[in-house]
């Protein structure tokens, strides 16, 4: 039985997928995407499935996340089932589709959050003491 391991990543989430042929049914943390919630990051879930067409019909994927918030947690198991379905499918024309749909889909997102100063490490790293001339 072929199955793809992919995984998924977005700020500090990571997303780890097993992709594999079968009936349809996509799973997040054990949680079937027919009742995940909230609705918009259902949906944010389900555009390379959209996209894809019959073929979501078609594989089974099993997704762990784990690290940062919900938002982000969803973002990188997007990302992971539109690696698993570009990984078993091996069709470079989905893959060009999904890159121009949204680059992130494929791509892993390189911005991080920058780190603190030591000069003034509890205000953020740029916030300064405003000095007074008079």
């Amino acid at each position: 039985m072929d199955s793809i391991h992919t995984t998924g990543k977005r700020k500090k989430a990571v997303a780890r997928a097993i992709i594999k042929k079968g009936t349809g049914t996509i799973r997040i943390n054990k949680i079937n995407l027919n009742v995940f919630e909230p609705e918009f990051l259902k949906l944010k879930i389900m555009e390379p499935l959209l996209l894809s067409g019959n073929l979501a019909n078609t594989i089974d994927a099993n997704i762990i996340t784990n690290g940062g918030g919900i938002t982000s947690q969803v973002e990188a198991a997007r990302q992971a089932i539109a690696r698993g379905i570009v990984g078993i499918t091996k069709d470079d024309a989905i893959k060009n589709m999904f890159i121009q749909y949204d680059r992130s889909l494929l791509v892993y997102d390189p911005r991080r959050t920058e780190p603190h100063k030591q000069s003034s490490s509890s205000q953020g790293p740029r916030a300064k003491r405003q000095s007074s001339k008079r």
